[in-house]
């Protein structure tokens, strides 16, 4: 859905954003593409608490319904898309007692949840792990078979 967004701008100030939809929904950013994007995402998390809450999303406003709203006096209405909040589903892991104690440990040293640690971890690309393939893949020697196998390709193509 997409909703409406006002931004204002102060004199010594960032880009501020509102939500005449939703009250005490705000952001800012230093430019106009951060501020745009700083909107799609505050609007998308505040529609995802609100559900968790167990509240009613509201229909969006039309700039008709907000034309005499005095919030609009200064700013620039322009249409935020809100992304639907995906369904946060419970799984169950089996680990050893240790290696949960220090997937605990280390969440709260970042200051996550155990949940939020995993999979942000999970997801984040293991820049060792990259590294040290790329130099297993460098150092191993080319065999004989493999360069064979080369050839047969190159036959193979030109046939």
């Amino acid at each position: 859905m997409e909703y409406i967004a006002y931004l204002h701008k102060n004199k010594n100030s960032d880009y501020g954003v509102s939500f005449p939809d939703f009250p005490g929904c705000i952001t800012a950013g230093s430019t106009l593409e951060e501020a745009r994007r700083m909107a799609a995402e505050a609007i998308s998390l505040h529609i995802a608490g609100m559900l968790d809450d167990g509240e009613a999303i509201p229909e969006p406003s039309t700039l008709d319904d907000l034309r005499g709203d005095p919030a609009i006096e200064d700013a620039v209405a322009f249409l935020v898309q809100a992304e639907e909040p995906e369904r946060t589903v419970r799984i169950n892991i089996t680990a050893r007692e240790g290696e949960i104690a220090e997937i605990d440990s280390r969440a709260r040293a970042a200051r996550l949840s155990r949940s939020a640690y995993m999979v942000r971890r999970a997801l984040q690309p293991n820049e060792t792990a990259v590294a040290d393939l790329t130099r297993k893949i460098r150092r191993r020697p080319v065999s004989e078979g493999r360069l064979r196998t080369g050839r047969r390709l190159r036959r193979r193509r030109a046939e």
